[in-house]
């Protein structure tokens, strides 16, 4: 019985130890092939390309020109004749401001009018016939010269009445406050009555005219200069490009526009040029005091376009991974353009044309690894394989 048992524990052990070397051997294997395992990624070879580019700068869009509605006269707004918003064209009505007081002055200049025609009328007749009695030696020269003298000074008054009835008609036509050009009404912050004046700091309105707008932006000293260099520093406004026009909710504008006016000075206190760019706006869709970016396109020819995808940032410093002859990587950092289409960047040092670069994963490599280069068609299907097949599992 103890020898039947003693047996029955030796082959237990046996079975045992065997598991356990199968295991270990098994787990050997597992770890020489993950080892040994080279994992694939994506590889692209670099080559020149002609790219453009735009270069961003914030603006502000004004009317063609935007002119303050001030009152001539003083008084009270008796009249509204427009609303906010509305479109008006050249000499049209706006506001009507209490014209009872500036009728009245023009009656009495009439009337001060007629008073001196009058008196010039009566010194002409006596100018005349002291005329006639100098010649018969009746008066003296000098009363002949008073008269003239007296004929002149009515004529003056007749002039300087006449003045101030033009003067009159002319503050009662101020009434009538018009529109001096075409254009679209903006606030109106005063009502029907409001006392007004000359000399109020609030304008009445301001009317905008929007047939074509203007934007305003502002480049560096560098910026200026490398516009000049690309495009000609003489005539630099005939040669540089078209621009767009980015508005506040993304979307580019339907219009594209032409730098007008770049300023000759460099502000001092900015380190700025202000430019002006113009854009059509038939359809209204501008309005002075919208804001949105200026895209001044940059061409560049045989430039080394890198995707965003392939590259990673590490303090302050942007690597790619360029692949070997032996199908190592090795870590390389890589200077930018501060311009990009949104999903590659141009490459300024670091890479050059034949260059291999990782394309996907970038951020799971180190230096030195050992990789499979494969094209980025052979793993796109991959993906699309095992998307596929994950899809497919997901359904069952």
């Amino acid at each position: 019985m103890k020898i039947r048992k003693a047996m029955i524990i030796q082959s237990q052990r046996v079975i045992l130890s065997t598991a356990i070397c199968l295991s270990l051997f098994s787990c050997g294997k597992q770890q020489q092939s993950g080892f040994n395992m080279v994992k694939e990624f994506p590889v692209t070879t670099l080559q020149p390309e002609s790219v453009e580019l735009n270069t961003s700068y914030p603006a502000t869009i004004k009317g063609r020109q935007d002119i303050e509605i001030r009152p001539n006269v003083s008084g009270f707004i008796t009249q509204l004749c427009v609303d906010e918003g509305a479109t008006v064209h050249k000499g049209q009505l706006l506001f009507v401001i209490d014209p009872v007081q500036y009728q009245e002055a023009v009656k009495v200049a009439e009337a001060a009018v007629k008073v001196a025609e009058a008196n010039v009328a009566t010194a002409q007749l006596t100018a005349d016939n002291k005329a006639e009695l100098a010649k018969k030696n009746i008066i003296s020269e000098y009363d002949k010269q008073m008269a003239f003298n007296t004929l002149a000074t009515q004529k003056a008054a007749l002039a300087q009445a006449k003045a101030q009835l033009i003067n009159a008609k002319q503050n009662l036509s101020y009434t009538k406050v018009v529109s001096p050009s075409n254009g679209v009404v903006g606030t109106i912050p005063l009502r029907v009555g409001s006392l007004v004046s000359p000399g109020s700091v609030t304008p009445l309105t301001t009317v905008s005219d929007n047939s074509e707008m203007f934007a305003y932006f502002s480049l560096n000293e560098k910026q200026i200069l490398e516009l000049a260099r690309e495009h000609g520093a003489n005539n630099l406004v005939q040669n540089l490009p078209e621009v767009q026009l980015k508005l506040s909710d993304g979307t580019l504008y339907n219009q594209k526009g032409k730098i007008a006016t770049i300023s000759g000075i460099i502000d001092q206190s900015t380190g700025t040029s202000n430019l002006r760019a113009a854009f059509p706006n038939p359809d209204q869709l501008l309005r002075s005091g919208n804001t949105g970016d200026i895209l001044v396109p940059i061409k560049l020819d045989s430039a080394i376009l890198v995707p965003q995808a392939a590259t990673y940032e590490m303090q302050d410093k942007r690597f790619v991974y360029i692949v070997q002859d032996d199908s190592t990587v090795k870590n390389t950092e890589i200077k930018i353009l501060n311009v990009d289409d949104g999903k590659n960047f141009v490459v300024t040092s670091g890479l050059k044309a034949g260059d291999r670069i990782v394309l996907e994963g970038a951020g799971t490599l180190k230096d030195g690894a050992q990789i499979k280069p494969i094209s980025p068609e052979e793993a796109a299907a991959k993906l699309k394989a095992m998307t596929q097949t994950q899809t497919a599992g997901k359904n069952k």
